[in-house]
């Protein structure tokens, strides 16, 4: 059985502390920093007060600094990393892009599909569109787009730019 000095205790825990938020450094999220921290905190306290880890105090004293440094540790996360809003596209920012019809699409009818920047879109237009056609995105309405065939000529082999003008 190997039986470790507090010193040799101590040690370990700030490494495995210092790995922990090394690794949680390199790809945020698994929110690893709180037994991080508290593993370097109990680490310096065992190296620093002597039987510090084989005292009855040991327990309570890893809670009375476990407690304050997680909730210190989830304020400081909040901070560096803010929850952000999920990244959505609207309609409306669409206006002028190129895309392709997937599914006909019908006048006075929204079933037509368009593939813009790798989303489907429901679609309308003044006229019939048969699937393949590369269109234009001219208006939007909610959650689907009004889309003319367009008068782009792209070369072979190379993808359409995407911008097109916008008509009234």
């Amino acid at each position: 059985m190997v039986v470790f000095d507090e010193t040799t205790l101590g040690l370990i825990f700030l490494i495995v502390g210092i790995v922990l938020l090394l690794v949680e450094a390199s790809s945020p999220g698994f929110f690893i920093a709180v037994p991080a921290t508290i593993l370097i905190v109990l680490g310096l306290l065992g190296m620093f007060i002597p039987n510090f880890y084989f005292s009855p105090w040991a327990p309570i004293s890893a809670i009375a600094v476990g407690a304050p440094l997680t909730y210190l540790t989830i304020l400081l996360y909040q901070r560096l990393a803010p929850p952000s809003p999920p990244i959505t596209t609207v309609g409306g920012s669409l206006i002028g892009r190129t895309g392709v019809v997937v599914r006909d699409v019908v006048p006075d009818s929204i079933r037509g599909k368009v593939n813009i920047d790798h989303q489907v879109w429901s679609a309308t237009a003044r006229e019939l569109i048969p699937a393949g056609t590369k269109v234009n995105v001219v208006g939007s309405r909610g959650v689907h787009v009004t889309v003319e065939r367009s008068d782009e000529k792209s070369e072979e082999g190379e993808p359409s730019t995407g911008e097109a003008e916008h008509k009234e």
